[in-house]
């Protein structure tokens, strides 16, 4: 969990002295893993951090799922970095239907080889964040300009089982 360095520090305020959010967090998900959870679900554990901090915390997530446990995370518009530590997605339009749910494979080849096979969805720019591009191609507008509800198409897809 990476907490030796602050084993001795009083939690507190992080301006007055306690530890950081980014420990503060590592400390909630640390306290949690006590009671030997198998399925951990977290909601945002990298919101209000910076890069290194969320770099982290997602370091510590990904060694909690080679303890063999299973880690649901909720999360909004990630970095590249932080998209690609994911293992698997699940991703949701407005109502609950999924849109997605799949493995994201080797710098999200599995999820860009799925929408690139849509018709009319266009492909991934060079260097561009798979998850910035997922969520832009997947909107109700570009649903209703090409004709097609994604969610109809994940149904009826390999994936769906």
């Amino acid at each position: 969990m990476e907490l030796d360095n602050i084993k001795d520090a009083l939690v507190g305020i992080p301006t007055l002295g306690g530890i950081s959010i980014e420990q503060r967090k590592r400390l909630t998900i640390a306290v949690e893993l006590v009671s030997n959870p198998s399925i951990i679900f977290m909601d945002e554990p990298t919101s209000g951090l910076d890069a290194r901090a969320a770099a982290i915390v997602m370091r510590v997530v990904k060694n909690i799922v080679r303890t063999g446990r299973t880690v649901v995370c909720t999360i909004h518009q990630p970095s590249i970095d932080i998209f690609e530590a994911f293992d698997e997605l699940i991703l949701m339009k407005r109502g609950g239907q999924m849109v997605y749910a799949g493995e994201l494979g080797q710098h999200s080849s599995k999820l860009i080889e799925y929408f690139e096979s849509i018709p009319g969805v266009p492909q991934i720019k060079e260097n561009h964040n798979p998850a910035t591009w997922m969520l832009e191609v997947s909107t109700p507008s570009v649903e209703a300009k090409l004709s097609i509800d994604y969610s109809i198409l994940y149904k009826e897809s390999h994936l769906y089982e």
